[in-house]
């Protein structure tokens, strides 16, 4: 199966030149080490960034200058810095062109819980709202199971929704995944990951057709 490093090096598989695009909060931010050569494209993030590059080498760290999961991140030339009401004023008006979150649930018919567990502590929704409602195009990076072996590509989800019938495409330590009308599609397997141990440990409705590829990292 995949580690964080190699679902978030897949996911930069789907960038494309001139694109802006959101990294949310956990294995999203990563996709920034990972932009394929020949592609260009603005990172943006909703504290107020745009044109994020990879995360800094050790010793050269700034603590002011973070992402909106709190991270210190370096800067590319050209880069500009802006108040959060002009970030969400862009994200709102749908300028950019792929949003990657993190998920602890998605659903068959693409509805996404990534913001709260019921009994916990939580800080509060953040952008997660505004990016779901607003982009046409968002990737999913999660686990494609949790901590007990149980599935988190579900039927419907369990956990309070972040957006409903929004999520296009998932990529997990196991599978890429584009979400239809009719449920889960594989795509792709993770090197060394059987159809068979997908299937298992999908328990939305998942369609198979032919011979499914390996993933090409």
């Amino acid at each position: 199966m995949l580690d964080k490093n190699g679902i978030a090096k897949r996911i930069a598989q789907e960038l494309r030149d001139g694109w802006y695009v959101n990294l949310g909060i956990g294995i999203p931010t990563l996709v920034a080490n990972y932009i394929p050569d020949g592609v260009s494209v603005e990172f943006q993030s909703e504290n107020g960034l745009l044109g994020m590059g990879p995360f800094p080498v050790e010793g050269e760290e700034d603590a002011d200058m973070i992402n909106a999961g709190k991270q210190t991140v370096t800067l590319l030339p050209g880069a500009t810095l802006f108040d959060s009401a002009t970030s969400f004023a862009m994200i709102r008006g749908q300028h950019v062109q792929l949003t990657v979150l993190g998920a602890m649930e998605v659903s068959e018919n693409g509805d996404i819980a990534n913001w709260k567990i019921p009994g916990k502590m939580v800080k509060g929704m953040g952008g997660a709202m505004d990016l779901v409602a607003s982009a046409d195009n968002i990737i999913v990076a999660m686990m494609h199971t949790n901590k007990a072996g149980e599935s988190k590509l579900l039927p419907k989800c369990t956990l309070p929704l972040t957006g409903v019938r929004c999520v296009k495409k998932i990529v997990s330590n196991m599978a890429v995944l584009d979400v239809t009308s009719e449920g889960f599609k594989l795509l792709e397997r993770a090197p060394g990951v059987s159809t068979d141990a997908i299937v298992k440990a999908t328990a939305g409705r998942l369609i198979v057709e032919g011979e499914i590829p390996e993933m090409r990292l």
